[in-house]
């Protein structure tokens, strides 16, 4: 289902996106519509990665890392 929306622009901004909806062979709320779902697609794909990342964070990485020896390891004779 689609809902129309009233938007308020300045008239400039209007003549320069008529122009641009035009060299792309398209309408105005076509052009809109677009950019719009363009917009929450990449929201959801950032949300869905930072969620990823943020769940490897909490798991943590196992590094192999071994304690230092202490000075006094290293300088025995």
């Amino acid at each position: 289902m689609k809902t129309n929306l009233t938007l308020k622009l300045d008239n400039e901004l209007i003549r320069e996106v008529r122009i641009l909806a035009a060299e792309e062979g398209t309408s105005i709320s076509a052009l809109l519509a677009e950019r719009l779902a363009s917009m929450v697609r990449e929201r959801k794909v950032y949300d869905r990665a930072r969620k990823r990342a943020l769940a490897r964070l909490s798991e943590g990485y196992d590094l192999h890392w071994k304690r230092l020896r202490s000075r006094e390891e290293l300088h025995e004779r």
